[in-house]
Formats: structure tokens, sequence, C-alpha cells
């Protein structure tokens, strides 16, 4: 068996606890520092590691010459982190999204094909059980054509949520809000199961928090995909509580229902179900159960010659349907990145 990874994580936030217990359950991987730049953070992680804590993630670098670093930082800082990482040969695993804006994204997709190193992007809930096996019935071709898809994300998010993490709320830190934070998993999915999109139609709005964020707490989506199939999605945080996510694809000659579990219903009264996964303790059912698959994959992954399937240029199909979004919807900010609402469709 090769050495384990020498492995840090950049940012200890709510979601680095999940990368922690990760890496701690792999035999490929040696966490060896953190970094953050909240002194109380650093020093728990750094504590409950028992690994050295950093407030630069340049300095850590220099220092401790990581083979990996996972970046769990807010959206604005990705980019400068994940391409300075790529450029000295540092392998990444990125949270969501790719970056805060479309320009941002592509610079990550620039520095990835330079080949330096290897980066995932962590759209875990591709690897939920369900999903993948509504992947693969699409895919064959037994349920015929695909001929659309509505996905929902009924959730609610309280004022505090934002007070003690400002930078969700804010443009230039955040990118967006409801799309770019909570609702990227089930749009990435939709896009994902159907195919690409060719045609972006939204609306974003601030329903029900405007006093406290000046990014969208609700969406609606018409999607036309590349295939002619027509996909609708709406997502709310003004919700009374954290609805099931909702999606479901209809085919020729059946149709697929996400709840959790996968209900296949076939044209000719078959109905088969397909279970999630047991969810792991530590972590918030609404990230899913994915998150230890897609890193143990991602490591066994790092010595083959392709990227990795979740990589840059996958994860900014989804980052380039919410930025147009975005464009139509506050053409007072289009400046901010390149609109394409009708482009060509990426395979």
């Amino acid at each position: 068996m090769s050495a384990a990874r020498r492995v840090a994580v950049v940012g200890c936030g709510d979601i680095s606890v999940v990368h922690f217990d990760a890496i701690a359950g792999m035999a490929q991987a040696e966490l060896i520092a953190v970094c953050d730049t909240d002194p109380a953070r650093l020093a728990a992680a750094s504590a409950d590691q028992n690994v050295p804590g950093f407030d630069s993630y340049l300095a850590l670098f220099d220092s401790v010459h990581p083979d990996v670093v996972h970046i769990c930082t807010p959206h604005h800082l990705h980019a400068a982190m994940a391409i300075e990482a790529l450029e000295r040969g540092i392998h990444v695993i990125v949270e969501k999204p790719l970056a805060h804006t479309r320009e941002e994204g592509d610079r990550i997709v620039e520095a990835a094909a330079r080949g330096n190193a290897k980066i995932a992007v962590c759209f875990q809930n591709r690897y939920n059980a369900p999903v993948q096996a509504a992947y693969e019935l699409l895919a064959s071709g037994e349920l015929g054509a695909t001929l659309g898809a509505s996905a929902t994300v009924m959730w609610h998010r309280t004022a505090d949520y934002y007070l003690d993490r400002p930078w969700r709320g804010r443009w230039e830190t955040g990118g967006g809000g409801l799309l770019m934070n909570q609702a990227i998993h089930t749009l990435d999915l939709l896009q994902w199961l159907v195919g690409p999109v060719a045609t972006v139609r939204g609306n974003a709005s601030t329903r029900a928090l405007d006093e406290v964020i000046e990014v969208e707490d609700t969406a609606e989506l018409a999607l036309t995909h590349a295939n002619g199939a027509r996909s609708v999605f709406y997502a709310t945080l003004a919700n009374a509580v954290n609805a099931p996510i909702t999606l479901d694809v209809v085919a020729e000659r059946g149709t697929l229902s996400l709840r959790g579990d996968l209900t296949v219903t076939h044209a000719d009264g078959r109905v088969e179900v397909v279970p999630e996964r047991e969810a792991v303790a530590g972590g918030r059912a609404y990230w899913g159960i994915s998150h230890e698959l897609l890193i143990q994959d991602f490591y066994d992954r790092i010595d083959d010659h392709a990227p990795f399937w979740i990589d840059p240029l996958e994860a900014q199909k989804t980052l380039e349907i919410i930025q147009d979004v975005y464009d139509q919807s506050y053409p007072e900010r289009a400046g901010h990145s390149t609109s394409s609402t009708e482009r060509n469709s990426v395979s």
C-alpha cells in the first residue's frame, strides 16, 4: 500500500466536520494541518484534530507542503485558494459552489486544465444510491426519451442563520443566496439527470429575509435542455419548515420520483423502490449522506490520468445556470458576469 496522503483542511466552519470525519476514516489520508482566520474556530479545530493550526493558507502551504487540501471556506475564497493549490501541485477538494462568480469559476477551470494536480467539487448528492440508480436507468434507455422534470427545495432559514455568518447574505462574499448555497445541489442533479441545459429562463427575489440579506431567498426557473426536455424548478427559504426535497423525471415509458428514496413507476404498472443509505452521524440531513463516498472516491482516483468526474468543468455547468438567472433578475449587476441566457449546451 502506498503512503497516506498528507492532508490539510482550510476553513473550519460547519461543513468541515464531515471532511474531518471522512479523512479520519481513510487509510489513504493523514491530516497534518488546519487553517482558519477566526482564532476561536482555529484553536478548537487544532485542538480537536491534534494538528498545527495556521491563520493563512499560504503560510500553511509553505510550511507543511500538503499533498491534498480540502477547501471549506466562504465562496469568494474558493478560486484564489484552489488555483494557488493547483499551481503548486496540491490536489484539491473544494466545497460547492465552484466559485462565487462565473469568471472565477472559469479561472479554476483553466487552472485545472493545466494538469498540475487533480480537483474535485463537492456535489456529493450524485453519490446517493437512489440518484445513481435514477441516472443509470435514464442512461440505459429502458424508459425511452426523457420528456422533462420538476424539482422543489422548500426550506426555512432564519435571520440568525445569516447574522451568525454574514458572508452568506452578501453578493461580494456569497456570490448569491438560495441558489448558490442551498438549492445548488438539487439544481445540479436536475441538469445531470435530464441533460445539459441550452436555455435558462428564471427569476430570483427576496421574499422573507430582505431586512437581513441582499441576496435572494426565493427563485423559479424554466430550463430547456439540449435534448428538447423541459424542466421547472422552484426553491425558497420562506417555507415554515425544511420540507423534503422533491425531484421528478418524466420519460416516455415511466416516471422517476426522488423523495430521499427513488420510486420508479413503469408504464406497465410495475413499481420499483431504491432506498437511500442510512445517514451517518455527525452531519446535517440537508447536506446529504454521501460526502464520505465522494471524498473516498477522489482519493482512490488521485493517481488516474483522467480528471475527476466532478471537476471544475462539470461544476461550472450549474454555476452557469445560476449566473444566467442572476443576470435576468438583477440587470444592474449584469456587468459582474457575462450573460449567456441563450448559449450552446455543454456536453
